[in-house]
């Protein structure tokens, strides 16, 4: 081959390589086409700097020419599209070249696309540059195709991705603008009118619901006038500034998302943790809208990212909160699942996994649509209840809603039109017929109990007689069930300009529950809690009844009997109180169930029974009667795989005509005494004999009744030291009888006498006064008020109102502080009665006394009794530090004083032997010490000279 042909044949290579790899192929058209998707015939040129060349697609005539296009704008970006249309008609065809400046679907997520101009300028290879139709969201270029021809479109890229390209029918165009046009309308006065609602409804509520609300549903108009491309309409954009308003509002969307879910579901009031994590969500989000202006893409990004992890998270949150039972988080519900199907629709448009037209403004109005079921969700807090606007009130508001606050009913008599009024909100009272009531007042007659109605036309005719005063009365009303219930009248009547009742106006209260407290209160008063019979106190009165009975009736002649448990004590030592408790509950119904109606059985003390026996007048029907409780005593008791039997020991006595209740109590006591000196088990009538067997203790009876008057009793003293440095912190006051022949006799045998004679009621009153007067006289020794005395308080005592007003005397009288004086109570004795031991020992802690628990753990130990009461000392008996071979000792000491430390008492351990316990104590965290290790019990003489020698010599001063 000669050199020319190879340089031929080299050329026409270097030519066919130039061109592209495939020839650009043109769209063709026809007259009935009305929109054609150009992005697939669209070729992208990217980096080709200002100038550009590119080849034709093939005409008519099937020459393919070469093109060179220089760009329009001063900055461009070197990126060309290029793209040909052939119209296939005998026909000119208009059609315009449509580019959406944004578009929500495939913009993506991580730095998405926020909209731009598209496309500078369009070229095409014939004829002049397309000439720019006027648009504010999409560029748009008019296009004018002869018929059977073929041209090639170069268009200048404005920006980097070119997302949508199509040719539209102008008509048809238009058609479509304005029908979104109108849609568009719709959705924005919706979504405006729910704002300026919101913000109506903030103004007027003041919860903090109400403007995270009306914000949320601003953040969305602003979103929704952004996307529909209002608000370059209000507020003129600069070209690039609509990609900052776009991530603005994306941001604005996320932060009052978060800001309405956190006011709502009060995670700000409940919930701490949740409360400090939504406060770092909402800052992290409010720099994110700092850096919108800045970087608009990454702001958008991350907001969308908010978005849908608010949607999860608030999932979580509201089912967490519906599951508690919390109201706002079930009625929220259905919104928020709204809000995740928009937030899961929302990532598949953006994704690019749907991205037809209608998705967009849909996914606006999606938004329009969750607002407003926001706002019918909050309207219901707004408009239920009283609708109380929480501004200034009148003074009648306040009194209003005072009235509402307190629960009762309104009670309004019209007394001249003779009409009353009862009603209102009231909490309780819906059984109540008062709705019912509201005519003349003879109308409550029926409905009170016959026992009140006389007093209660007594009170309205009162009031309208003296026309003055207040009416303070309790009823009983009968309810729509059928039952009874105490109703508490408040009221005082209103006069009028002649002086005359016109009006009659108060309040009316169910205090059902407050009389059946008193009435149980009452009940445990007089009963033992235990078993629930009555007690010594309520079986003398009724003795007294029926004393007074038989001296006016010829046939009552009771006989009174006195059971007690043989070897009982036994079983509590063997088997523990609780056992005994359970014992003592049986044997108890087992005598119950022997008694006719009117007969009475009461439990005088721990295992001693009384039986008022009226059923039978008979010896020997009393007799088979005495017998068959015996009987009944000894049937076996089932505890666990054994069975325990007790016997018991009955006294009888008759009832003569100058027997007293007290005598004939004696009586029967010395015959039961006696039944158990003969061994037990057996059943001994009262002989005058046996006065001789208990003239030793009823001469030890009258001896302490006159032990009064001839100063034979006084107190001991012994003190109460702190382990740290064995100084004395208090004293213990301990009674004690000198007797003029016996000399001191052992409180252990005096007390119960005067506990049976009801003398420890006076026996307490002198310990506590000759105790005060003791201390009121060491605290003037000493200059100090520290030192403190503790006084052991009897059942008598703590069952008796007295008490109370005793301490209050005698601190009064000798000017002592209420904390120096304190009352040692034993732990059975406040069980005996805890509904009102609690109730005497609550008042005496308002006054400051102080209140010590004595031989701890030795009865019931019940914790709850222990945190029930208001205790602020433990005295740890001795039994728990004695026995050092006994291992858990110190374990059940040291469980003690934890258990006392935390409940913030002190602790004082009774019975210290040696200077190794008290040091034991002292590392276990026992403060106090008691026992004769310290000292023994000191006369108050003793004590003086103690202190005195403690203080040094005082000073006189002149």
């Amino acid at each position: 081959m000669s050199r020319l042909a190879r340089l031929v044949l080299l050329v026409l290579l270097w030519t066919v390589s130039a061109l592209p790899a495939f020839a650009l192929e043109a769209v063709g058209i026809a007259r009935d086409d009305v929109a054609i998707d150009l992005k697939p015939a669209v070729e992208i040129y990217r980096g080709r700097g200002a100038s550009f060349q590119v080849s034709t697609a093939p005409g008519a005539d099937g020459i393919v020419r070469r093109i060179e296009i220089e760009a329009n704008s001063p900055n461009s970006s070197g990126d060309w599209a290029v793209f040909a249309i052939a119209n296939n008609t005998d026909v000119q065809i208009d059609r315009l070249v449509v580019a959406p400046n944004f578009r929500l679907a495939g913009s993506g997520v991580i730095w998405p696309d926020l909209g731009s101009q598209r496309i500078a300028s369009i070229t095409p290879s014939e004829g002049f540059a397309l000439e720019r139709q006027p648009s504010s969201e999409a560029d748009v270029f008019l296009v004018t195709l002869n018929p059977g021809s073929t041209v090639t479109f170069v268009a200048e890229m404005a920006s980097h991705d070119l997302p949508e390209i199509r040719l539209w029918e102008p008509n048809a165009y238009k058609d479509t603008i304005n029908a979104y046009t109108l849609y568009r309308g719709i959705v924005l006065g919706i979504a405006g009118l729910l704002a300026v609602f919101l913000t109506i409804l903030f103004v007027v509520k003041g919860s903090a619901m109400f403007p995270a609300t009306a914000a949320l549903a601003w953040a969305v108009l602003a979103y929704i006038c952004i996307d529909f491309d209002f608000w370059q309409k209000l507020v003129p954009i600069m070209p690039g500034e609509e990609r900052v308003w776009r991530a603005g509002t994306e941001v604005a969307l996320a932060f009052s998302l978060v800001v309405f879910l956190s006011a709502y579901l009060h995670l700000n009031r409940w919930h701490g943790l949740f409360s400090a994590f939504t406060l770092l969500w909402l800052a992290g989000l409010g720099a994110l809208g700092v850096a919108a202006g800045f970087d608009p893409p990454v702001a958008a990004g991350v907001a969308r990212i908010s978005l849908a992890a608010t949607g999860i998270v608030g999932l979580c949150l509201i089912l967490y909160l519906a599951a508690i039972g919390f109201d706002r988080a079930i009625m929220l519900i259905p919104t928020w699942l709204l809000i995740l199907v928009w937030t899961f629709a929302g990532w598949m448009t953006v994704t690019g996994r749907l991205s037809n037209d209608v998705i967009q403004p849909a996914l606006g109005g999606g938004l329009v649509l969750i607002v407003l079921l926001i706002g019918f969700t909050v309207m219901q807090h707004a408009f239920a209840g009283s609708g109380f606007s929480g501004g200034a009130i009148s003074d009648l508001e306040r009194r209003a809603l005072a009235l509402a606050g307190t629960g009762d009913a309104i009670f309004d008599w019209d007394v001249t039109r003779d009409r009353v009024f009862a009603g209102g909100q009231s909490d309780g009272m819906e059984i109540l017929p008062f709705g019912e009531l509201t005519g003349p007042a003879r109308d409550w007659l029926p409905v009170l109990h016959p026992d009140d109605r006389d007093r209660f036309k007594l009170t309205l005719d009162t009031i309208l007689e003296h026309r003055r005063g207040r009416i303070a009365q309790d009823f009983r009303v009968k309810g729509r069930e059928g039952h009874y219930h105490w109703v508490q009248l408040r009221a005082r009547p209103v006069l009028g300009s002649d002086g005359e009742v016109v009006r009659c106006v108060g309040t009316i209260k169910d205090v059902t529950d407050e009389k059946k407290a008193e009435e149980r209160l009452l009940h445990d008063a007089l009963h033992d809690q235990l078993t629930g019979l009555p007690n010594r106190e309520l079986f003398i009165d009724r003795l007294d009844a029926i004393g007074a009975l038989a001296a006016a009736r010829q046939d009552v002649r009771p006989s009174l009997m006195v059971i007690d448990l043989d070897r009982f004590r036994q079983v509590n030592d063997d088997l523990g109180i609780a056992t005994g408790d359970t014992i003592l509950l049986t044997i108890g119904r087992r005598l119950r169930r022997i008694l006719k109606p009117q007969d009475t059985l009461a439990r005088l003390s721990g295992d001693q029974f009384g039986l008022i026996l009226v059923s039978e007048n008979q010896v020997e029907a009393i007799v088979a009667f005495a017998d068959k409780l015996r009987e009944a005593i000894k049937a076996p008791i089932a505890f666990g795989e054994k069975e325990i039997v007790l016997t018991g020991s009955i006294g009888i006595t008759g009832w003569a005509e100058v027997t007293t209740p007290d005598e004939a109590l004696k009586e029967a006591e010395l015959a039961m005494y006696q039944a158990k000196r003969l061994g037990g088990d057996r059943i001994e009538p009262f002989r005058p004999a046996l006065r001789a067997s208990g003239s030793g203790r009823l001469e030890l009876e009258s001896d302490l009744r006159r032990a009064f008057g001839r100063n034979e009793l006084f107190l001991a003293f012994q003190p109460i030291v702190r382990l740290a440095d064995n100084k004395i912190a208090g004293f213990e006051a301990l009674l004690r009888w000198n007797h003029p022949k016996r000399g001191l006799i052992s409180p252990a045998e005096f007390v119960p006498v005067a506990e049976s004679s009801g003398l420890i009621v006076e026996l307490g009153q002198f310990a506590l006064e000759e105790a005060a007067m003791r201390l009121s006289d060491w605290h003037k020794l000493t200059n100090s008020e520290r030192l403190t005395v503790s006084v052991n308080v009897s059942s008598r005592q703590l069952i008796r109102q007295d008490l109370v007003n005793d301490v209050r005397t005698v601190l009064d009288r000798y000017s002592l502080p209420p904390r120096s004086l304190k009352l040692e109570i034993t732990e059975s004795m406040v069980m005996d009665n805890p509904e009102r031991s609690a109730h005497l020992l609550a008042r005496l802690r308002e006054m400051d006394i102080g209140l010590s628990l004595d031989d701890f753990g030795t009865g019931y130990s019940s914790l709850a009794y222990l945190t029930r009461f208001p205790f602020d000392t433990l005295k740890i008996d001795q039994t728990f530090l004695r026995g050092e071979n006994r291992p858990q000792r110190p374990i059940i000491v040291q469980s003690i004083v934890t258990m006392a430390r935390e409940l913030d008492l002190a602790v004082i351990a009774e019975g210290v032997e040696t200077p190794e316990d008290a040091a034991k104590l002292l590392a276990l965290g026992c403060e106090y010490g008691q026992s004769y290790l310290f000292s023994p019990p000191l006369s108050h003489e003793d004590v003086r000279r103690r202190l005195t020698e403690r203080s040094g010599p005082r000073r006189r001063v002149s």
